[in-house]
């Protein structure tokens, strides 16, 4: 019975997170204020995530991650696959930006990741080995970095307040496409 209270309490805080970042610029969102909204006690952020950023962390994974899930989950590794790879990286953030609620999801995430705020992700396709692991000619180092910057072009591209209910032009998409599909696939050059 504990457990069905506290995930009703875990969702209620979510949700009235997320309803106010829908209206409020971020640093105006309070955890006084999400916890009023959510009917919740006033220690319930700190409690269940420990922080307005975990919070926040948390949404952006529960609300972002099963899109991405069905897409990447036949995912395999190697150069051949990079291609099918960045196409479902990139399929929902088209969808998510053609949605007020989506293109709020998508700066929140483009503010925790380009600011690099400190947020413990959990799903495997918020961490950077699930994605190491996707380039197996690489080493481990060079592919996370690798993906990182892959990730910062495509977040700051799709996060920009710029973009509205029309997202991107195909041109735009495709480009941004074969430039990350590049980038993750270049042979790996001599440093001097």
């Amino acid at each position: 019975m504990v457990e069905k209270v506290g995930a009703g309490t875990r969702e209620r805080l979510l949700a009235a997170a997320e309803r106010m970042l829908l209206v409020e610029p971020y640093d105006e969102v309070s955890v006084r204020g999400i916890c009023a909204a959510a009917g919740a006690n006033p220690a319930a952020v700190h409690y269940h995530f420990g922080s307005k950023e975990a919070l926040v962390g948390a949404l952006i994974e529960d609300r972002l991650g099963p899109l991405w899930v069905s897409g990447l989950a036949d995912a395999t590794a190697g150069r051949d696959s990079v291609p099918a790879v960045v196409d479902a990286i990139l399929g929902p953030f088209v969808e998510l930006v053609a949605d007020p609620l989506g293109r709020m999801h998508v700066r929140l995430l483009a503010r925790f990741v380009l600011s690099r705020q400190l947020t413990s992700w959990q799903g495997p396709w918020f961490r950077m080995d699930t994605w190491a692991a996707l380039l197996p000619e690489l080493s481990a180092s060079e592919s996370r970095r690798r993906w990182s910057l892959a990730f910062d072009l495509i977040i700051m591209r799709f996060g920009s307040p710029e973009i509205d209910e029309h997202g991107i032009s195909e041109r735009a998409l495709a480009t941004l496409r074969d430039f990350v599909v590049a980038g993750l696939t270049a042979p790996v050059g001599e440093r001097a």
